[in-house]
């Protein structure tokens, strides 16, 4: 090899390196930030967090305070968002892969599905105000909650199932339509249940991100203060990230502390969704 070559080659491996470098750095800056907010939510929060702050409602003195509201508010308005989101988002992505034809028609779908995935959130929440609590007259609602966090989330979904499926074999359809299968038979009975690890997955990490949403929820009139349960989807409800909101803009230090002690439940609901969607994904893959 030439000099030139040689040279050329040391450069390369001289740019990866510090490429390399410059990546392992900000990824350890990250990692770093992160350890020193979550040691400060746990020095804060950990010794307000017992039993009665879960089992109390809101309240204007702290030591009485609790998220029992909050914490039955987002059960209810998580339930009800998986209960539209999940038959929508993998029904499209069925339709998208097994059923739409290639045209200009259908790219220009793909395109605005993607496009969706990267609005803000403060977007939706405008869009549920205007349609679901004034146009369809939901109100306040947990119904019009679910359906603006539906709206948010559904993108997401949508893009994670039609991964999932485009990772089905070929030979594996081949051969349900050399046994004599319909298509239909072949995307439930094949296609969908080797897919579905990726399909679950893709789906509760969207629920996870769901759950942590407060802006779509303001703007849908998500209330900072409930002292009662909800009985139905028609009720008015809070959220554990609309309660945690109210506690910090309270200029008390005490508030301040329960707010870090509803953060941490909040982080508790979030990596249990994250274990359960890596759970049902290794289950599923072993089955497979």
């Amino acid at each position: 090899m030439s000099p030139e070559g040689i040279n050329n080659i040391k450069r390369r491996n001289i740019t990866n390196t510090v490429f390399h470098g410059l990546l392992f750095l900000s990824t350890l800056i990250g990692i770093m930030f992160l350890i020193v907010l979550i040691a400060q939510i746990l020095i804060k929060g950990l010794g307000w967090l017992d039993w009665d702050f879960i089992t109390n409602f809101p309240s204007r003195f702290p030591k009485k305070a609790g998220i029992k509201s909050a914490l039955v508010g987002t059960i209810w308005v998580i339930s009800f968002t998986a209960l539209f989101s999940f038959p929508l988002g993998v029904g499209t992505a069925i339709y998208l892969e097994e059923y739409s034809k290639k045209s200009w028609y259908n790219r220009l779908l793909q395109i605005n599905i993607s496009n969706l995935a990267g609005v803000p959130s403060i977007v939706y929440g405008m869009l549920g105000l205007a349609v679901f609590v004034k146009l369809f007259n939901f109100e306040r609602s947990i119904l019009s909650a679910s359906l603006t966090l539906t709206l948010l989330i559904l993108p997401v979904i949508i893009v994670a199932s039609q991964e999932a499926l485009k990772s089905v074999p070929n030979s594996l359809k081949e051969g349900s339509y050399a046994l004599g299968m319909s298509k239909w038979q072949t995307i439930t009975g094949v296609v969908l249940p080797f897919a579905l690890p990726g399909i679950l997955t893709g789906t509760i990490l969207a629920l996870s991100r769901a759950i942590g949403e407060a802006a779509p929820l303001i703007m849908v009139g998500a209330f900072g203060y409930v002292a009662f349960l909800p009985k139905g989807p028609m009720d008015y409800f809070t959220t554990l990230p609309i309660q945690i909101f109210n506690w910090t803009s309270r200029p008390q230090s005490e508030f301040q502390n329960i707010a870090a002690a509803g953060i941490i439940v909040l982080l508790i609901l979030l990596l249990s969704a994250n274990a359960v969607a890596i759970i049902l994904r290794n289950k599923y893959q072993k089955r497979i």
